[in-house]
């Protein structure tokens, strides 16, 4: 089905529509079923997917209200991916292998792949990682400690853990259970050419790259990301990549190659670091960055993983935009997408 059929299910509350498919809003991070009775939101914070395991593997948290996530799923191919996913979940410790999946869903290794992950946006070994890393951060949030949690979320070894997480995390497991406890962010807000320009960066790079109209508010989203960090102001140690983001906003930077600090799944990884391929002063559709990274069904996803990005400018998620020509959403407001736009242009 088209988006727009999708759209229309929802707007009419269609309870025909339950365990086709879901949709969740960007600005809630809160997916739902098509019937859901709460306030409608507007169509560009709207995304679809499939299964409730893909919107989570998105980001996205089940309606309380609606509880997407017990809708009976109606479709057999969707049905089969969704056994898989339960078998993925229950089955994180060591490493599952893609014969045994596909024996617990009578399909061969070859078709459980491709419909796993035209459906779900990734493989079923990243869907595996994700699962195994969002085991690890639960147990880590219940204070529990570092060893025993990963070994509890199927690490085989503590090298396993510290070579995987960092980049995931975008801190060490031990400052992520303590909330970002004795992780140093320095931060510093300036005047731009599109508003207040807030960049903020650990010892190892630029973690957060915002754009607003109001100090407090981007501050407190700052501040809500990293609750238990150490967070100060301090404009003279981000005076170099300040500048440089600075300039690239003036036009006489066209490229920008900071370090970064930032947490991602592996999905996010992979759609980032092709939105740092687009040349500037050109843009590319959703759809052809799915099919660039090898999965030409995620254009949605791809469209998420845009929204989730931290470092505005940095990774040019603003340079992405629907097949039709329209812009499209944007993190910091639509209006300033386009001053972007015709600025590279």
């Amino acid at each position: 089905m088209s988006e727009e059929t999708l759209w229309q299910a929802v707007l009419s509350r269609d309870s025909g529509a339950d365990g086709n498919f879901v949709y969740a809003v960007r600005s809630t991070h809160i997916y739902c079923r098509p019937s859901c009775p709460s306030r409608k939101p507007n169509r560009d914070q709207v995304a679809f997917f499939k299964l409730p395991e893909a919107a989570e593997q998105a980001g996205f948290r089940a309606c309380l209200r609606c509880r997407p996530g017990q809708a009976a799923v109606r479709e057999p191919h969707l049905e089969l991916v969704q056994r898989a996913c339960r078998y993925i979940e229950s089955n994180t410790e060591g490493d599952l292998t893609l014969s045994a999946l596909s024996e617990q869903v009578n399909l061969s290794p070859y078709h459980l792949q491709r419909l796993f992950k035209r459906i779900m946006g990734v493989t079923p070994r990243q869907y595996a990682e994700a699962c195994r890393l969002d085991r690890l951060k639960g147990r880590l949030k219940e204070g529990e400690n570092v060893t025993n949690a990963l070994y509890d979320s199927g690490y085989g070894s503590s090298s396993r853990l510290y070579e995987r997480t960092p980049g995931q995390l975008g801190m060490t497991p031990t400052a992520y259970r303590r909330g970002g406890l004795q992780t140093h962010i320095s931060y510093t807000i300036v005047d731009s050419a599109l508003g207040r320009l807030l960049v903020a960066a650990t010892d190892k790079g630029v973690c957060t790259v915002s754009l607003g109209d109001s100090d407090d508010a981007l501050e407190s989203s700052l501040h809500n990301e990293y609750p238990a960090a150490e967070i100060c102001h301090d404009q003279s140690g981000l005076n170099e990549w300040v500048g440089s983001i600075i300039s690239h906003l003036e036009g006489k930077r066209p490229n920008l190659d900071l370090p970064l600090d930032v947490q991602a799944t592996a999905f996010q990884w992979r759609v980032w670091q092709e939105l740092q391929t687009i040349p500037y002063g050109s843009t590319r559709s959703y759809s052809h960055v799915a099919r660039s990274i090898g999965q030409p069904g995620a254009s949605r996803a791809v469209a998420q993983a845009c929204a989730t990005n931290h470092v505005a400018l940095v990774i040019p998620c603003h340079r992405v935009i629907r097949e039709n020509g329209d812009l499209g959403g944007y993190r910091w407001g639509v209006g300033r997408k386009k001053a972007l736009l015709e600025l590279e242009g």
